[in-house]
C-alpha cells in the first residue's frame, strides 16, 4: 500500500519515512477503525436484540441511541479497576491486553481494497492472520486462571477444549478455499474473485459452497458467540472468564469478541466471497483497466474505486456479523459435551469428506480463468480441458444461481421480521385505550 501512495505522490521512500508512514497509518486509521467498529456492533447487536425481542434496544443516547456504545465506555473508564486478593495480580491485568492485541494486528492483514490493505506483500497472509487470532485464546485462558474464581476457571477451561477442537475444522475449510485459489495472499484471493458473481470461491465447485458453511459454524465457536458462548454462558458461570473483571479491563474483553467478529467475517469474505469486489465485476474490470495504463486515470479515480471496494468488503463482514447476532438470540445453548460432539463426530468428518471430495475437484477438473480479461486460447486447456472448462462454467453459473435465491430468502425474511416485528412493538409501547 505504501509503495502505491508515494509512488502516486512522486516521492522515493526511504526507510524512515516508510517506518513513519506505517506508525501513522496504524494510530490514525487502524486504531480508530477497530474502535469504531467494535463500538457499532456493540450498539448494533443490543438493536438487533431489542427488535427480535419486540424491544426498542437502545435509544435515549444520541440518535436512535447510536451514542449508547460511547456513554458505556465513559462509564467504564471511571468504573474502579478491582483485582481480586487471591488472583495472580500481573497475569490477572495481562489478559485484557493479550486478548486484544492479536485482534488489532489481525486487522493490518485485512484486503479493504486493492490498494487499501497494510501490508500486500504477505505472500501467506490468511495463515499469518489465523496464526495472530489463535494467540487471543491465551487471554481468555489466562484471565480465567489467574481470577481464581472456580466459575472463571470453568470458564477457561470450556474455552479451552472448545477452540482446540473447533479450529481443525475451521482450517479445513480454509484449506478447502485455498486449494480453490491457489494462493494464501489476501489481495491475490481478491484479483482472483474479481470477474463477477460466478468468479467468487464459494461457487466454484460444491466443496467450496460447503467448506463456506463448515466455515462459518467453526468460526462461531471461535469467536465464543452462541450457541457455543459456553467460555461465557451467564446462565450457568455467572459471567464466566471475566466474571472478577470490572472497568477498563472487562471492555478490552468486549472490544476483543467484537473486533473478532468482523475478522473471522472479513476473512471469509475475503476467502469466499469475493473480498472487495462487487457481484458485477465492475470494481476487478476498471482497476485492472486503469492500472493497466496509469496514464489513463487521475489518482483520484483509484483513490475513489478502492474506497468503494472497501465500502463493499465492509458490507459483506457487517452482512455475516448480523447473522451471527441473529443466530445468538434465536438458537439455546447446548451443553459442552454436545458442542464437542457436534465438532468431532459430525463436523470434523463434514469438513474431511468435504477437503477429499475439493481435492479431487481440483485434480480431475482443469480450472478455467476466472477474469472476464484473461485469455481463453485454446492452448491453456487443449480440448479436453475446454470441455471441462465449459462445465466449471456451468457449475459456477448454478452455484451462483442457487447462493442468490438464498441471499434473497435470507434478505425476504429479515424484511418481513423487521416489519412485522414494528408492528408488534407499536402494540406493545402504545397500546390502544381499554374500552370500558
Amino acid at each position: 500500500m505504501e509503495s502505491w501512495w508515494f509512488g502516486a505522490l512522486g516521492i522515493a521512500p526511504t526507510l524512515l519515512m516508510r517506518v513513519i508512514y506505517s506508525l501513522l497509518l496504524i494510530a490514525v486509521v487502524f486504531l480508530p477503525l477497530v474502535s469504531v467498529i467494535a463500538m457499532f456492533s456493540i450498539w448494533w447487536e443490543r438493536k438487533v436484540a431489542g427488535h427480535m425481542q419486540s424491544r426498542l434496544g437502545p435509544n435515549r443516547v444520541g440518535p436512535i441511541g447510536i451514542l449508547q456504545s460511547i456513554a458505556d465506555g465513559v462509564k467504564l473508564i471511571l468504573k474502579e479497576d478491582l483485582v481480586p486478593r487471591s488472583a495472580d495480580s500481573w497475569l490477572f491485568r495481562l489478559a485484557p491486553y493479550l486478548a486484544f492485541a492479536p485482534v488489532f494486528a489481525a486487522f493490518l492483514a485485512l484486503p479493504f481494497g486493492p490498494e487499501f490493505t497494510f501490508e500486500p506483500r504477505l505472500s501467506a497472509g490468511l495463515f499469518w492472520v489465523l496464526a495472530i487470532l489463535s494467540v487471543e485464546v491465551m487471554g481468555v485462558i489466562l484471565a480465567g486462571w489467574a481470577s481464581n474464581n472456580k466459575w472463571s476457571l470453568f470458564g477457561a477451561m470450556r474455552e479451552a477444549g472448545q477452540m482446540v477442537s473447533y479450529e481443525i475444522p475451521l482450517g479445513i475449510a480454509i484449506l478447502v478455499g485455498v486449494m480453490s485459489a491457489g494462493t494464501l495472499n489476501l489481495v491475490e484471493l481478491g484479483y482472483i474473485q474479481g470477474g463477477g458473481l460466478h468468479t467468487w470461491l464459494i461457487f466454484q465447485n460444491p466443496f467450496t459452497f460447503l467448506a463456506f458453511f463448515c466455515y462459518f459454524i467453526a468460526s462461531l465457536a471461535s469467536n465464543k458467540r452462541a450457541p457455543f458462548d459456553l467460555p461465557e454462558s451467564e446462565s450457568e458461570l455467572v459471567a464466566g472468564f471475566h466474571t472478577e473483571y470490572s472497568g477498563l479491563r472487562f471492555s478490552f474483553f468486549f472490544f476483543a469478541e467484537y473486533a473478532a467478529m468482523f475478522i473471522v467475517g472479513g476473512i471469509q469474505a475475503a476467502l469466499f466471497l469475493g473480498g472487495w469486489n462487487d457481484p458485477f465485476g465492475l470494481i476487478g474490470y476498471y482497476h485492472h483497466k486503469w492500472t493497466a495504463d496509469p496514464n489513463g486515470v487521475h489518482a483520484t479515480g483509484l483513490i475513489a474505486l478502492n474506497a468503494i471496494a472497501a465500502a463493499v468488503f465492509v458490507l459483506k463482514a457487517l452482512g455475516i456479523m448480523f447473522v451471527q447476532m441473529w443466530l445468538r438470540w434465536t438458537l439455546p445453548r447446548p451443553r459442552i459435551d454436545q458442542v464437542l460432539y457436534v465438532c468431532i463426530k459430525v463436523l470434523l468428518p463434514l469438513a474431511c469428506v468435504i477437503l477429499l471430495g475439493g481435492a479431487l475437484w481440483e485434480l480431475f477438473v482443469p480450472r478455467r480463468p476466472g477474469l472476464p480479461w484473461v485469455d481463453y486460447s485454446p492452448w491453456r486447456f487443449g480440448d479436453y480441458g475446454q470441455h471441462h472448462a465449459m462445465g466449471t462454467l456451468v457449475t459456477q453459473l448454478v452455484l451462483s444461481l442457487v447462493g442468490v435465491g438464498l441471499f434473497v430468502s435470507l434478505l425476504g425474511w429479515v424484511v418481513f421480521a423487521a416489519i412485522s416485528g414494528r408492528n408488534i412493538k407499536r402494540r406493545l409501547t402504545d397500546p390502544a385505550p381499554i374500552v370500558m
